[in-house]
């Protein structure tokens, strides 16, 4: 097994931790993706210049990882989706927090 795949495996581990209700994401807490055939992880670190979210997502155990970082500022959002309707994760940043939730995909 490659170390990014065992870096990828571990994001997975650190995800399936965390409350799947919650839609509140803390500091380097790690939120599970799933955008149908495509899923990953999400986590922050807050920064200098924002709330930089990391967010790394693979079509299942085979596919190649990408990674989407985005740095939010107080209102700022990022929404991730594929071409399947429905299938949409929006992140955004509201204060000081960092809320991940399916996003509406028809406002897109």
């Amino acid at each position: 097994m490659s170390i990014r795949s065992k870096l990828f495996a571990a994001a997975f581990v650190i995800a399936a931790l965390a409350p799947a209700h919650a839609d509140d994401l803390r500091p380097m807490e790690g939120k599970s993706i799933d955008l149908g055939g495509i899923s990953g992880i999400a986590y922050y670190t807050v920064e200098r210049d924002g709330f930089r979210v990391v967010t790394t997502l693979a079509q299942g155990e085979a596919g190649t990882p990408i990674r989407v970082v985005s740095v939010l500022a107080p209102g700022q959002r990022v929404v991730l989706s594929t071409s399947q309707q429905g299938d949409a994760t929006e992140i955004s940043r509201k204060g000081d927090s960092v809320l991940v939730r399916k996003a509406n995909t028809a406002s897109n």
